[in-house]
């Protein structure tokens, strides 16, 4: 069986190393950034060490809103998989039309890890 990989992209070190924990256990193999610029910098330049077959993103980080990240992405990446988790309701508008999976923060470990299922179908 491949193991899917995903991008963790989120500011707060802590959450970042929390979520990557349980999708590890999950059978994952998970790549965070802390920064939405420096992972788009990353899938232009080809940096990652395998494909990414789904990206988890915060909403709002410094420097670069989740929404322009996705923005940025689907112009090269159009049908990647993405799961936007945020704690504010009204952030999910900003993403109308990005082909995204809107989550609110808190977000239990079984509803993360069924989400990310949802998205990634073989």
């Amino acid at each position: 069986m491949m193991t899917d990989t995903l991008l963790l992209i989120d500011d707060n070190a802590i959450q970042a190393a929390t979520r990557q924990t349980i999708l590890k256990r999950a059978g994952y193999f998970v790549i965070a950034a802390l920064s939405p610029r420096r992972a788009l910098e990353q899938f232009q330049s080809g940096d990652f060490p395998t494909e990414v077959q789904l990206v988890i993103t915060d909403h709002i980080m410094p420097g670069m809103t989740g929404s322009a990240f996705v923005r940025e992405l689907r112009k090269t990446f159009p049908h990647l998989p993405v799961l936007v988790i945020s704690g504010m309701e009204e952030a999910e508008a900003e993403y109308e039309g990005m082909n995204v999976l809107f989550r609110l923060k808190p977000l239990m470990p079984d509803h993360l890890l069924a989400s990310v299922h949802s998205l990634i179908q073989h």
